[in-house]
């Protein structure tokens, strides 16, 4: 889903190197029914992580990139060298 990628990449953003839950990119874009989205923002979130564009922890620690996250994981942007 495009709009969940470009939520994610924006949240980056403005977080500015600080982690957020993927529960918080659908709340924000679907405030009434977040909850159903949350499997569509974790396969986004995957894809995103797998193409080394953010990272995805669990507990501050690197998850698996292979792997389908079941626990509570924060997603932070990546900083580009300069």
């Amino acid at each position: 889903m495009e709009v969940l990628r470009t939520a994610i990449l924006d949240f980056c953003r403005r977080r500015k190197g600080k982690a957020f839950s993927p529960s918080d990119v659908v709340k924000q874009l679907f405030p009434e029914d977040w909850e159903m989205f949350i499997p569509e923002v974790t396969e986004v979130m995957m894809e995103l992580y797998r193409e080394g564009v953010i990272e995805v922890t669990q507990n501050g620690v690197p998850i698996d990139p292979q792997s389908s996250p079941t626990e509570y994981v924060q997603i932070q942007g990546i900083s580009k060298p300069k």
